[in-house]
């Protein structure tokens, strides 16, 4: 799937960078798994040559992020556990909801601002922080938050190994084996 977005990307104007950006950073949110990460990773090295700005590419996959993280917040503050349970939602096993609950429970808040740097759990967390009823306003501010710090790390990357760029996805991998059973 990373290989024809990147093979789209290395052809267009500066405008698609950028709606492709908030796509993938969107569809993230709401259909794990994706190459987002990747994608912004490949993104970030056409900072390096010119093709997009750093400020305008962080804005808009922040934004992408952002408004993933409110779509599954506005579902989970729509559906009751029943619903979750029922297994009607095939990408949330029996197993993520009680972790997910026992998270919210002992760190709240705290994973909200954590969440972007836990790697195949993004779409649980905005859903179940809509569940356990969570302000709005101090979620999405938080979540931009993380979006943003971590989205600048992909970006910056990028643009550091520029042409390079695929060498940081053993990393993300890594990262990914390590994170996630944690």
């Amino acid at each position: 799937m990373l290989e024809p977005i990147v093979e789209f990307l290395t052809g267009v104007p500066w405008y698609w960078v950028l709606v492709i950006a908030f796509g993938v950073t969107l569809i993230e949110n709401i259909f794990p798994p994706s190459p987002s990460d990747s994608v912004l990773v490949f993104t970030g090295s056409l900072v390096s040559l010119g093709t997009v700005g750093f400020p305008e590419l962080l804005i808009s996959s922040t934004a992408g992020s952002v408004a993933g993280f409110i779509i599954m917040f506005i579902l989970g503050s729509k559906f009751d556990r029943r619903f979750v349970r029922s297994k009607k939602l095939k990408y949330i096993n029996p197993e993520s909801i009680e972790k997910v609950e026992n998270w919210f429970k002992k760190y709240g808040y705290k994973l909200i601002v954590a969440n972007r740097f836990l790697s195949g759990t993004r779409a649980v967390i905005a859903f179940f922080a809509g569940m356990s009823g969570l302000d709005l306003k101090k979620t999405i501010i938080l979540s931009a938050i993380s979006a943003t710090i971590w989205n600048t790390l992909l970006i910056l990357l990028g643009s550091l190994f520029g042409n390079n760029w695929q060498e940081i996805q053993e990393y993300m991998d890594l990262y990914g084996k390590i994170i996630f059973p944690i």
